[in-house]
């Protein structure tokens, strides 16, 4: 059997290695010089930059490729439990240290609400229920007949999907800055927590499971550790070609062109691209003639955009964590405006990753790394990023000043951005998307882009756009979703 997996995010990585372990002949291509698709790595003057995932939960779903071909993990990978998961900083400047540590977290509720702790541990034991249900039962399972859906329908809605992740912590939780910690983890796959079906409150317990770690060296040295195990066993990486059509006889899929005219022949392809633009750049058109399929494509809402400024300091900033995520004064304005009206605001909130606390070789001696994420409108809100992008940089830049790093201005020595243009242009998203289509409930399991194509025999999805979703578990669990349809 012929696969070819076209992109190398960790779908396409998982999808390519899970392929290999079927005894498939796997050929992956990728249109960078380098793996890792979002999760690319920039460096920079001694600085290492992680350019996406920083994150890393439920670790065995890596382990698992490696003990597909009976490797061991360690000998390519090293993942570091971190005992402080999250810094949360308020409108107020105060904090709350987010950890697997219940006592720690229940002393902290306690001191800004009393009557929010009992809350807190039944709105965690109904997100076990979902957890259960949500990923342990249903993360690997395809969707891809109506009756599978059917079928879950009376369980999901026991489990108050209908409901928004932060109207669920909200039925538990009394305090707003409570409301608004417990309620973020839709923003981690590019889901709004007022209008993210609560199915994705699993992601809260889904932490506690695992706890969350940290890849020594980066994310990126997951990508190299995966990278090296395809080669030991033999798929064939092709780095620097873009892949412009995929072709196909009819319906079935019968190989690809690259950017050179290069033909290659196969059975199967793979695709841990975004699915909108392979069905409406790459293919025959074909999925246009099934008018059911154009209404899905054309009622599809897509995850907001990424603001990702990456900078190092000539000094070290130990007061800040690892992860940190400062709330702006706004919350439900700010995301209405990033989600509904598509403008810009000022009062954002942000997520602040600092590698260097946990790992003194993501920064020269003395210095510091971090990169910091913005949500903003993805490019349906055609701003002008070209002019925008520095007075965003420079807000950025204000906001951390005079929240947590004092006179960063002048020890920033390096330092660079990327906007929804790179997601849309280097990374083929549609509208720039950070995430692909957002994690709603008329946009899950079986209603999103399924993994074995609707339209093509012999086409396959992997990664953010098609189930179980967006999210380093989620493209993974994508893979394993491929190993029982392939």
């Amino acid at each position: 059997m012929n696969s070819i997996v076209i992109g190398s995010g960790f779908g396409g990585l998982a999808a390519a290695l899970r392929l290999k372990a079927k005894g498939h002949k796997v050929t992956l291509v990728e249109k960078h010089q380098d793996l890792g698709g979002r999760a690319r790595v920039f460096k920079r003057n001694g600085f290492t930059y992680d350019g996406g995932p920083t994150v890393i939960t439920a670790p065995y779903l890596i382990n698992e490729l490696f003990e597909l071909f009976k490797k061991d993990p360690k000998k390519y990978i090293e993942l570091s439990p971190l005992n402080t998961w999250y810094q949360f900083v308020f409108e107020d400047n105060s904090k709350f240290n987010y950890s697997g540590n219940e006592t720690e977290m229940k002393s902290q509720i306690e001191k800004i609400n009393k009557e929010d702790v009992r809350g807190y541990e039944k709105l965690v034991s109904f997100t076990k229920k979902i957890f259960d249900k949500g990923f342990t039962e249903l993360a690997d399972v395809p969707f891809d007949k109506p009756f599978v859906m059917m079928k879950q329908l009376p369980a999901l809605l026991k489990l108050k999907s209908y409901k928004s992740v932060y109207s669920l912590v909200s039925s538990y939780i009394k305090n707003e800055k409570l409301r608004r910690m417990l309620s973020m983890h839709p923003l981690l796959v590019g889901g709004n927590p007022f209008t993210t079906t609560s199915i994705y409150g699993l992601i809260l317990y889904l932490e506690k499971k695992w706890g969350i770690h940290y890849s020594m060296g980066g994310t990126g040295n997951i990508v190299k550790g995966l990278e090296k195990l395809m080669t030991e066993v033999g798929i064939q990486i092709i780095k620097g070609h873009e892949v412009k059509k995929i072709i196909s006889t009819g319906n079935k899929i019968t190989g690809i062109e690259l950017d050179d005219k290069t033909n290659i022949k196969a059975d199967n392809v793979i695709c841990n691209a975004d699915p909108p633009a392979v069905y409406e750049n790459m293919l025959n058109g074909n999925a246009n003639k099934s008018i059911l399929f154009r209404w899905k494509k054309r009622r599809m809402e897509y995850s907001m955009g990424l603001f990702v400024y990456y900078f190092g300091t000539k000094i070290k900033y130990e007061n800040i964590e690892h992860h940190t995520i400062k709330f702006g004064n706004k919350y439900k304005e700010h995301l209405d405006d990033i989600f509904e009206n598509k403008k810009l605001n000022d009062d954002i909130s942000y997520y602040l990753h600092r590698p260097s606390a946990s790992d003194k070789s993501m920064a020269p001696s003395g210095k510091d790394c971090f990169y910091v994420l913005v949500p903003v409108p993805n490019n349906q809100s055609k701003i002008n990023w070209s002019t925008e992008g520095e007075k965003m940089k420079n807000l950025v830049i204000n906001k951390m000043e005079k929240d947590l790093m004092p006179n960063l201005k002048k020890n920033i020595v390096e330092d660079f951005y990327l906007t929804p243009d790179y997601f849309e242009n280097d990374l083929n998203t549609k509208y720039g998307s950070g995430f692909s289509i957002q994690p709603k409930f008329s946009q899950s399991a079986y209603f999103r882009f399924h993994n074995k194509s609707e339209i093509y025999d012999g086409l396959y999805f992997v990664g953010a756009g098609t189930h179980p979703g967006a999210g380093v578990p989620g493209v993974l669990s994508s893979a394993k979703v491929l190993d029982k349809i392939l």
